[in-house]
């Protein structure tokens, strides 16, 4: 029996009544990198008489600001919150799913995946690399005839999570990246670019421009057949992107050996792993001022708690390991209506 069905046996009766009786329409909005995954889970809720849940995804930065001003019921973040500002601003996070960053390209004329590693394609988004058939792309690309296009760059237009970790991800590997454009939701990208909104956004802008590089979540390759890019990873093998890979990069993390859902899941060794793997989190009122006005999204996120490994599967991202969902409930019980109305989570 799994940790998450052996705490279904210990879930007090008076919170599943109060999660039935739950029917407010809940609102999220936020981070674009699960928003399809969000999207599928609300209809399969609904359709397990659960309610309605809308989704909107409109990045990490606009969702921390619309749960900050208590717009939204909860939103969704690639870039999680320090402990001081979720006091702060008095929320409580919740990681939901695991799943990579994909360097995407739009070469009509190749054949098989592009190869490339860490500094180089950080020096392709620093706009120090302007051909594709620029010497350091052919050193690594052996065999195969490299088109004579410019390269376009396209990035996020708005405070985005995605970016957060593609940005963290290349200053690790690359020192002068670090230096000269640094991590974050929206840093200083040098040069001519294009800009786009949300990861649908980014495939429209991808699929237009002959030349382009994008970075999207993996689920948008999957659906959208792009061509992802064969990365090399920290021990050195050049590997695609799967689901595989993001749980090979969880196994040599200290999410799965502490727990930590904190821990970084960047360039984690193992031959399999995928270098640009995040987790997704969601950020939910601590201090509700009604029950009723919390219990919407408390109901829905405590579902997709529950049946996770299985609403996961096969959408392109990875759940998350037993040594962290054994520690969730705990979460939900840091939720404290102003009105004292949902009844406390004792027994999880």
């Amino acid at each position: 029996m799994s940790v998450l069905k052996r705490l279904a046996l210990v879930v007090p009766a008076s919170l599943l009544l109060a999660f039935a009786a739950a029917a407010q329409p809940v609102q999220g909005q936020g981070a674009t990198f699960p928003s399809k995954v969000y999207n599928t889970w609300a209809k399969a809720f609904e359709k397990a008489g659960g309610g309605t849940v809308a989704y909107k995804g409109t990045g990490s930065g606009d969702g921390v600001k619309q749960i900050g001003a208590r717009a939204v019921d909860f939103a969704g973040t690639d870039t999680p919150l320090p402990p001081t500002g979720l006091t702060g601003q008095r929320l409580v996070q919740i990681p939901m799913l695991v799943g990579g960053v994909v360097p995407v390209v739009n070469l009509p004329t190749l054949a098989v995946p592009l190869q490339l590693d860490g500094e180089l394609l950080a020096d392709i988004f620093q706009g120090r690399v302007k051909a594709w058939n620029d010497a350091r792309i052919v050193a690594l690309n052996r065999g195969v005839t490299l088109p004579a296009l410019p390269i376009t760059r396209v990035v996020r237009a708005e405070k985005s999570g995605t970016t957060d970790g593609f940005t963290r991800y290349l200053a690790a590997v690359s020192p002068t990246f670090k230096t000269e454009v640094g991590a974050g939701q929206a840093p200083a990208w040098p040069g001519e670019l294009v800009k786009a909104e949300g990861n649908d956004g980014m495939v429209q802008s991808l699929r237009a421009t002959p030349g382009a590089i994008a970075y999207v979540s993996f689920d948008r390759v999957l659906h959208d057949k792009l061509a992802a890019v064969k990365l090399r990873n920290a021990d050195g093998r050049f590997v695609l992107p799967t689901e595989a890979g993001f749980r090979a990069a969880i196994l040599e993390s200290d999410m799965y050996r502490q727990g930590d859902d904190l821990a970084t899941l960047l360039n984690r060794p193992g031959s399999d792993a995928w270098p640009i793997t995040l987790t997704s989190f969601v950020l939910v009122d601590a201090e509700p001022a009604t029950g009723a006005k919390a219990l919407g999204a408390l109901k829905f996120l405590y579902w997709c708690f529950m049946h996770g490994d299985d609403l996961t599967r096969g959408t392109g991202f990875a759940p998350l390991p037993v040594s962290v969902q054994s520690r969730l409930a705990a979460r939900f019980t840091q939720v404290r209506p102003k009105d004292g109305q949902l009844p406390t989570y004792q027994g999880f």
